[in-house]
C-alpha cells in the first residue's frame, strides 16, 4: 500500500495523511490518531525518501563510535543499546548512521556530520567525567541525547542513564548485611562517568557502616572476563583477601568466577559475587527463574529505546528543553551470595 491509496480509503488528501504520520501540529489529535490506526492495521510504511522531501529531515540518527583497544563500546551492552535503539528508528522511519573513527577524530567526525546535515542528531555512548563533547555539540548546534550523564558539567543537557550510585550503594549493603566486611570492587575504567558513579556508591556504603574503603580491594578497567579473573585471583592472595566481590559487568563477574574456582573455593559459600547485569540479549544471567548470579539489573535494551525516542521527539517537535530520564536497577537475587564465611 501507497500513501495515496491509504488516503483514498481514508477519505483524506495526501497531504494530510502525511502530515499526520509525521506528527505535524496542525493535524488535529483525533484526524492523527485515526490515520495511525489505519496505516498499522495496513502495514503501511512511509517512503523514506517521500519523508525526506516533505519534512526537510534527513530522517536519520548518528552514532559516532571511537577506535580505541580501551572503551567500553567493545562491550557487548553496545550490542543490546543499539538493538534497542534501532527499534525504535524502525518504527519511527529513521535510518541508523554508525560512524567508526580514531579517538583524536571524533571532534571532527560530529563536525562532519552537522557539516553534510546526513543527520538530524545523534546519539552519545560512554560519557566520561567532564566530557568535552557537550560543549562541542552544544556548539554546533546538533540535536543530541547521551546514554548517562556527565559529572563536572553544569551545562543542561538531555540523557538517560540508570541510577548507579543508587544500584552500587545497594548491592554493598546486601553484602553487608550478609555479614561482609572485605568486599572487593571490580570497576569499570576510572574515568568513565557510570563507573565514578558505581564507585561512589560501593564507598558511600561502605564509610557508612564505619568501614574504610581498601584501595587495595579496588581495580577499574575495560569490564572483560580476564579483568574479573586476573583481579580475582591477585586480591584471594592477599593476606587479608576479600570474602566477596561486587563486579561492575557480567563479563567480569565470569571472570571473577573462574578465578574462584581455581583458588579451589566455591562461588556463594566461599566468596559471594554481586554483579551489575544489564539484562543482555544475548549473555544471560541463568535463567529468570535460577539466576546464576545475584544482580542488580537494568535493561540497557530498554535506555536505547528511551534514548531513540527522546531524541526523536526533540527533533520532530523542535523543542530542545533538557528532558532527563533516570533508570532504576533492581536487586536480582542468583545463586552467587551467601553469608560471610566464618574464621
Amino acid at each position: 500500500m501507497n500513501l495515496k491509496t491509504l488516503a483514498q480509503e481514508l477519505g483524506l488528501s495526501p497531504t494530510t495523511v502525511s502530515r499526520a504520520l509525521n506528527g505535524y501540529p496542525e493535524v488535529s489529535e483525533a484526524t492523527r490518531i485515526r490515520v495511525m490506526k489505519a496505516a498499522e492495521a495496513a502495514n503501511y510504511r512511509p517512503n523514506t525518501q517521500a519523508k525526506r522531501l516533505a519534512t526537510g529531515r534527513a530522517m536519520a540518527i548518528g552514532h559516532i563510535i571511537p577506535i580505541s583497544t580501551r572503551h567500553e563500546i567493545v562491550n557487548p551492552v553496545f550490542a543490546d543499546f543499539i538493538a534497542g535503539a534501532g527499534e525504535v528508528y524502525a518504527r519511527r522511519g529513521y535510518d541508523m548512521v554508525i560512524t567508526i573513527v580514531p579517538d583524536d577524530q571524533e571532534a571532527r567526525a560530529y563536525a562532519e556530520l552537522r557539516s553534510k546535515g546526513n543527520v538530524d542528531g545523534v546519539l552519545v555512548h560512554a560519557p566520561k567525567v567532564e566530557d568535552h563533547r557537550i560543549a562541542m555539540l552544544d556548539h554546533l548546534g546538533l540535536p543530541f541525547v547521551l546514554h548517562g550523564r556527565v559529572s563536572g558539567i553544569e551545562s543542561s543537557y538531555s540523557w538517560v542513564d540508570v541510577n548507579n550510585v543508587r544500584a552500587f550503594t545497594r548491592a554493598t549493603n546486601f553484602l553487608l548485611d550478609l555479614g561482609h566486611r572485605r568486599i572487593a570492587l571490580i570497576n569499570g575504567i576510572g574515568n568513565m562517568d557510570f563507573a565514578r558513579r558505581r564507585r561512589r556508591g560501593y564507598e558511600q556504603a561502605l564509610t557508612a557502616r564505619g568501614i574504610a574503603p581498601d584501595p587495595a580491594l579496588i581495580t577499574e578497567g575495560e569490564m572483560t572476563e580476564a579483568q574479573g579473573h586476573d583481579a580475582a585471583r591477585e586480591m584471594l592472595q592477599l593476606s587479608n583477601p576479600p570474602t566477596a566481590f561486587l563486579t561492575a559487568s557480567l563479563l567480569s563477574a565470569m571472570g571473577a568466577r573462574r578465578g574462584i574456582e581455581e583458588a579451589g573455593l566455591k562461588m556463594g559459600r566461599d566468596i559471594s559475587i554481586v554483579t551489575h547485569d544489564d539484562e543482555l540479549g544475548y549473555l544471560k544471567n541463568g535463567t529468570a527463574e535460577e539466576p546464576i548470579f545475584t544482580a542488580t539489573r537494568s535493561s540497557v535494551r530498554e535506555a536505547g529505546r528511551r534514548c531513540a525516542a527522546l531524541l526523536i521527539d526533540q527533533i520532530e517537535s523542535g523543542d530542545r528543553t533538557p528532558r532527563h530520564e533516570l533508570m532504576e536497577a533492581v536487586l536480582v537475587l542468583g545463586q552467587s551470595t551467601g553469608p560471610a564465611p566464618t574464621a
